[in-house]
């Protein structure tokens, strides 16, 4: 817990701020800011405009200005801190070569962002005048992440739609609690991270042993699933870049 000092000193940098005439955006940003550290440090119990605004080094009625009461203001709070968990994940989408990159990447932001901001998440989700509110708003996109991880899925393992999407929505809950595994226990983030995704993948290709829908290979005239053609197809690939280059 911050000491008296770093309080004290944090209320001036507060202030100084304040001075600065900050934007609209800012300011609401650096209000919500203070709001969420008073949560994961004291609770919901001290949190109250007028504590706010001392802590911020604001006054009582610019808060009012941007929030109308504290539940609009932590309905504000938790939907900035599912944006930037959304943000997160489509940044290392963007950024996967192939599908077990991309599931490694959202596995281990997803991890880490409960990691650090759990307790905060925890407490939000469990206002039930606040959640509610946001609860429609992300069902919608867990909805279209789900969708989007169902196309992937058909693709890469050939498998039936309506097995693809039983298998994801269990995938997305197993990663939920890899990331509360983490929070009762003394691992680190790439332990948890490792362990969730080698469950997620080997699921996955179990699943297309038994479910994918069989593809002809090309030459040899034999079937295999999709995983098996991609893995056939490997050593094939090394060779002929060995022999590009050694011309």
């Amino acid at each position: 817990m911050p000491t008296s000092t770093a309080r004290t000193k944090t209320r001036a940098e507060a202030s100084s701020r304040h001075r600065q005439r900050l934007a609209p955006e800012e300011r609401a940003g650096q209000i919500l800011d203070f709001a969420a550290r008073l949560i994961i440090e004291e609770g919901f119990t001290e949190l109250s405009m007028e504590r706010l605004a001392r802590e911020a080094g604001i006054s009582k009625a610019l808060i009012y200005n941007y929030f109308p009461n504290r539940n609009d203001m932590l309905r504000a709070l938790l939907e900035r801190e599912m944006q930037v968990l959304r943000e997160r994940q489509v940044l290392e989408i963007n950024a996967a070569t192939d599908f077990r990159d991309l599931v490694y990447r959202t596995t281990r932001t997803y991890v880490a962002q409960v990691q650090e901001r759990g307790a905060l998440l925890q407490r939000l989700w469990a206002e039930s005048a606040v959640a509610r509110t946001v609860a429609d708003k992300h069902l919608n996109h867990r909805e279209e992440a789900l969708r989007y991880m169902v196309r992937l899925m058909v693709k890469e393992y050939g498998l039936p739609v309506d097995v693809a999407t039983s298998a994801v929505d269990m995938q997305m809950a197993m990663t939920e609690a890899a990331a509360q595994h983490l929070s009762n226990s003394h691992n680190d983030v790439d332990f948890a991270t490792n362990i969730c995704v080698t469950l997620l993948l080997g699921g996955a290709e179990a699943l297309a042993r038994e479910h994918a829908k069989p593809v002809n290979a090309s030459k040899t005239g034999k079937t295999t699933t999709p995983v098996a053609a991609s893995k056939a197809t490997k050593p094939a690939e090394r060779k002929a870049r060995a022999s590009r280059s050694r011309g």
